[in-house]
């Protein structure tokens, strides 16, 4: 059972941004800062990535934990009201987000995906990151 009203819960759930989130503005301003330029939200390729290097076909996803299902990660976990509701939402995102990679490698891009979590560790993630942009 919810504790909030269904007012309240709609209150906050119509919040929720799909793009230009906290996670993917800390990723961004952190890439921007390593020096490396890129395009947003590019509508021509499939899920329209968070981040696309054209020059080097590389894309990043920044993804929520919790709205991708981040499989062993805390915040991946479904809530425990309306279990059906999103037990379906967050694996139809999984598949998603599985067709979508698909479909850019099928394309030549590589791709990196990095989750909310993996913010608390910038060091590791700066490493991750430069590695993916230089091979």
């Amino acid at each position: 059972m919810d504790k909030l009203s269904k007012q309240r819960r709609s209150e906050i759930m119509s919040r929720v941004r799909g793009k230009n989130t906290v996670p993917e503005l800390r990723v961004r301003s952190l890439i921007h800062q390593l020096g490396y330029r890129f395009r947003l939200h590019s509508k021509s390729l499939p899920g329209k990535p968070d981040l696309v290097f054209p020059g080097r076909k590389k894309i990043i996803f920044v993804h929520g934990c919790f709205w991708h299902a981040h499989t062993g990660c805390p915040k991946g976990k479904p809530p425990k009201s309306n279990v059906d509701f999103w037990l379906a939402k967050l694996e139809s995102n999984k598949e998603r987000d599985a067709r979508v990679l698909r479909e850019l490698r099928s394309e030549g891009w590589s791709v990196l995906t990095v989750w909310q979590c993996q913010l608390k560790n910038i060091e590791s993630l700066i490493d991750r990151i430069i590695a993916f942009l230089e091979k």
